[in-house]
């Protein structure tokens, strides 16, 4: 789970192309698209544009490039032609792409068209989550310090943590040890020691912590209650003194 240095080198490549990618589709995201176009201008974007592969299609069997989560989706979800975005839906756009062994792994939230108050405060509460996670990590942090963190912050604002799903580590596989959890108790959990490299990606919901797996394509989770449902992932760095953030895009600054 330790990285080299040339393996940070690598991935901290890979984490700049996946935030590239990002940035790139923030544009496309409006009322009219497709799911299934804003997968084909992703996949065109990480193989032709930056000499990528994107990491979800074809692994263990899903079909797409990348992941589209619409309102009360939690995560995992498939891209399709029929699938409309439309004024006041939420999506989560979730990016993996491998260079030269290497995985970034990242994802953002996206508003489509004018946001209704309650799905910006929970999109908005969301990412302040991943962001307290994120200082936690440290050489002798324990996992469990960011999995707190982002639970209080959550459920202070009466919103609920997914329990079955967790961020993982990440390098030249794609889902690795350490299990991140996003709830959790301080102090508690591995510790965490420089050169690690995991995912944090919170999803947090309006209603019930609890999902249900559709049972037609094998992948697309929801929230149990159909209430709405954001995440926000980034690639992170244990660095001697704190950490390093592999997938940061221009906006954002830690």
């Amino acid at each position: 789970m330790i990285k080299n240095s040339d393996d940070i080198k690598g991935m901290r490549v890979a984490g700049k192309l996946a935030a590239q990618t990002l940035e790139m589709i923030g544009e496309h995201v409006k009322p009219g698209i497709s799911t299934g176009e804003l997968d084909k201008i992703c996949h065109d974007y990480i193989v032709d544009e930056i000499g990528c592969i994107p990491a979800p299609l074809n692994y263990k069997g899903f079909p797409k490039s990348i992941c589209t989560s619409i309102n009360q989706v939690v995560c995992h979800g498939i891209p399709t032609e029929n699938r409309i975005l439309k004024s006041n839906d939420i999506i989560n756009i979730d990016v993996t792409v491998i260079k030269d062994g290497y995985h970034g792994d990242t994802s953002k939230m996206f508003m489509v068209g004018k946001a209704q108050p309650h799905a910006q405060r929970l999109v908005d509460i969301t990412q302040e989550c991943l962001y307290r996670g994120i200082e936690q990590v440290k050489p002798g942090a324990r996992l469990g310090d960011i999995g707190h963190a982002i639970q209080v912050h959550a459920e202070g604002n009466h919103y609920s943590v997914v329990r079955e799903y967790c961020g993982h580590g990440i390098g030249k596989v794609f889902h690795e040890d350490p299990q991140v959890l996003h709830y959790g108790q301080p102090n508690t959990g591995m510790s965490l020691q420089e050169g690690m490299c995991f995912t944090i990606e919170p999803m947090i919901n309006l209603g019930t912590y609890k999902t249900k797996l559709s049972k037609t394509d094998g992948w697309t989770v929801e929230t149990t209650d159909g209430r709405l449902s954001a995440q926000w992932e980034h690639t992170i760095l244990v660095t001697q003194d704190g950490f390093e953030v592999l997938t940061q895009r221009s906006e954002e600054s830690f």
